[in-house]
């Protein structure tokens, strides 16, 4: 049974703290938090699970062996290496870290102490998602683009820019998928509240290939919108989060190019139009898969499928991304990311 805390009982760590009460193999020891008022809300939930406001007496209870960081961005880093340097695993919110020498310290850290170091990039672990990335694996053909939008009406965030917010979850899934990694970004935004962070971004990002990525975030929308096109050679998918049922649906449709062996302006473009499906995927809820798999990560020694290189390449993006938008969307080369098995 491993033993398991969690700091942060704010907007996501009530989810973390049922799951982590329901899931077998898991043992909830504690809850942690700087106001009185949610400790009170867990032990009139949770009674059996211990209570606190102090993160050292978590590092110092030889019941916990792993804590899940729930808190807000700035304070990853420390909570997350404090608890490394204390022996025990971690399971840190996206994104991992405030920047890329954060997260690629803790990285080290939980590489040289041989512990677990898990990112939430919950949309992996949904059915929609993994089966996204079998289908580009193996029947899309040559992949020409992946576009998606994540736009909404709030929520607004004081500390991060709408990029940090909502594009991180579009690239976590867009690093899980895709068959490249991106070698430069630009990105494009504005804010539109006095002394508040962008709250409307356009990231464009490129490959060695022809192969090209677009995500656009907004919290001005009137409308809730999350929806994803990946386009290949032989199909297209579109995945709709918000569809209640078919959230996967792929297109067998397309251009093809005769080439007339004549001259270019000869090539002829035909549009291929075939059957359109939406494939079985299944549908249990994400987080419990994730947290079932970092418990095994911990007891099995394994590497989680959203380990601490797939947060470290994330917050890479999402940092050379917020150097463009304040420079105008100049192309930001990114440092080499290799695709790591």
């Amino acid at each position: 049974m491993i033993g398991v805390a969690v700091v942060g009982y704010g907007y996501w760590g009530p989810n973390l703290v049922r799951n982590f009460w329901e899931i077998p193999g898991a043992c909830l020891v504690a809850v942690c938090d700087l106001r009185k008022d949610r400790l009170v809300a867990v032990q009139n939930r949770y009674p059996a699970v211990h209570v606190t406001d102090d993160f050292d007496e978590l590092l110092r209870n030889p019941r916990i062996d792993a804590i899940a960081i729930a808190t807000p961005v700035a304070a990853h880093f420390k909570l997350a290496m404090k608890t490394l340097m204390a022996g025990k695993h971690v399971l840190v919110e996206k994104p991992m870290a405030a920047s890329s020498d954060e997260a690629r310290r803790m990285l080290e850290e939980a590489a040289r102490r041989r512990l677990v170091l898990a990112v939430d990039h919950t949309f992996v672990h949904t059915g929609a998602v993994r089966k996204m990335r079998d289908l580009v694996q193996d029947g899309l053909g040559d992949v020409y683009y992946y576009d998606s939008v994540r736009v909404n009406l709030g929520l607004f965030q004081r500390d991060v820019s709408v990029i940090w917010d909502l594009a991180v979850h579009d690239l976590s899934i867009m690093d899980y998928v895709l068959p490249e990694r991106p070698v430069a970004v630009s990105a494009t935004g504005m804010s539109h509240i006095a002394g508040e962070p962008a709250n409307i971004a356009y990231l464009n990002l490129f490959f060695e290939s022809k192969l090209i990525a677009h995500i656009h975030v907004n919290w001005l929308a009137p409308v809730k919108v999350r929806r994803t096109l990946v386009g290949g050679s032989s199909k297209m998918i579109l995945y709709d989060d918000l569809e209640p049922s078919e959230k996967i649906k792929v297109y067998d449709r397309g251009v093809t190019l005769n080439d007339s062996g004549e001259k270019v302006y000869q090539m002829l473009v035909g549009y291929r139009t075939g059957d359109m499906y939406a494939p079985h995927i299944d549908v249990a809820e994400a987080l419990e898969i994730e947290l079932r798999q970092f418990v095994e990560c911990v007891e099995r020694n394994k590497t989680p499928t959203a380990d601490g290189n797939a947060g470290l390449r994330v917050v890479k993006i999402l940092e050379a991304a917020s150097q463009s938008l304040a420079e105008r969307g100049r192309v930001v080369e990114l440092e080499h990311m290799r695709r790591i098995a």
